[in-house]
């Protein structure tokens, strides 16, 4: 049992990491296959992983309808638009009716006058959050956050029409911003990522990282 819940994954976890770094390497029509074939893989278990999140948030809205929990309410909506969406694109797999692009279709006034207005009134909602955690951020405390809050309001004055009305060099003072002190910041904290990233993967492909074991060892 032992072997079957932790070895076993070890040793996998193992040869597909090597796999996986010889196949940005070894430049081999074999390799190309391989890598041809281990992207249809990777997909298959997207796909299983999108099943699963699935299950998990329907029985997750079941738990919340079933015990009254503050908001049930709302995960009737959810099995609604659930049903309605997966239905219309499920249906005749899918090019049926249902599924036409056509204003005349069931898919469409669904997707164009329910989804996208919610995902806009959802993403304008997200901008204001956004703009009021700025306001408490930024507060000139220190010199970096002086500098961060000089920064930000010349790049919004720069990107704003009100700003080039005020004056024509706000939009360049913030392309000279967003090209040379934020590209410099962006990549390395790229940089930094990249190296995390290689390092936590050489980690679990030798063993030393088994988090993904369930903190078993």
């Amino acid at each position: 049992m032992r072997f079957i819940k932790f070895t076993l994954p070890m040793i996998l976890a193992f040869l597909f990491g090597m796999l996986g770094i010889a196949i940005q390497y070894v430049p081999h029509p074999t390799v190309s296959d391989a890598k041809e074939a281990l992207s249809l893989w990777i997909r298959l278990i997207a796909g299983i992983a999108f099943l699963l999140g699935m299950i998990s948030l329907v029985r997750m809205h079941v738990l919340r309808v079933k015990n009254r929990e503050q908001g049930w309410g709302y995960s009737l909506f959810f099995f609604l638009g659930f049903g309605l969406m997966t239905g219309a694109t499920v249906y005749n797999a899918g090019q049926g009716f249902w599924n036409s692009p056509h204003p005349g279709s069931i898919y469409y006034p669904l997707y164009v006058h329910a989804y996208e207005p919610a995902a806009a009134t959802m993403f304008s909602l997200l901008g204001f959050f956004i703009a009021s955690a700025a306001v408490r951020t930024f507060r000139a405390r220190s010199f970096g956050a002086s500098l961060l809050l000089g920064s930000a309001i010349l790049v919004m004055l720069g990107r704003a029409p009100l700003g080039e009305m005020i004056s024509p060099y706000f939009p360049r003072i913030a392309h000279w911003i967003m090209a040379v002190p934020n590209a410099a910041a962006k990549r390395g904290l790229l940089l930094g990522i990249s190296l995390g990233v290689m390092a936590t993967s050489l980690r679990i492909i030798f063993g030393l990282e088994r988090s993904y074991l369930g903190g078993q060892s």
